[in-house]
């Protein structure tokens, strides 16, 4: 007589996508420099149709007049949008948020400096944030491949 044995339940835990922006909460960039935002999406079911980045409220647009604003996304299991802003000044400080089609949004506060140096960047508390070597390459492949 054969016996039956019953089948072994299986749990699975869904994971929820997570987004994150590279050094947030804050970030301290001198004027004229680079603003370099990386916004990383993680455990989505399938890549962002698209990840807008928004300025205090406001949709970026790349076409601006202001100029120098340029923007890179790399989708995949997970997924990347590099926002750049070259020649940094201080109307360029504000809330910076990255809104992937199919997660939740991400947040960073950026502040361009006037060559002062607050207490929390004297002290270690916040970082500083410049042109990533990998930010640079991805951008570089990006136009290589796409122009």
């Amino acid at each position: 007589m054969n016996e039956i044995q019953p089948e072994k339940s299986r749990t699975y835990v869904k994971q929820e996508p997570d987004t994150e922006i590279v050094g947030a909460p804050e970030l301290f960039i001198d004027r004229g420099s680079t603003i370099n935002l990386t916004c990383v999406v993680r455990h989505s079911p399938e890549p962002p149709a698209y990840i807008f980045w928004n300025h205090n409220n406001a949709i970026i647009s790349y076409s601006s007049s202001r100029g120098g604003v340029s923007v890179a996304t790399e989708r995949g299991e997970t997924s990347r949008s590099i926002l750049l802003i070259q020649r940094a000044r201080p109307s360029d400080s504000g809330t910076y948020q990255c809104n992937p089609s199919n997660a939740k949004s991400a947040n960073v506060t950026v502040h361009v400096l006037n060559g002062e140096h607050p207490e929390a960047m004297q002290h270690g508390g916040n970082q500083r944030m410049g042109p990533s070597l990998g930010a640079l390459a991805f951008i570089c492949y990006v136009l290589l491949v796409y122009c």
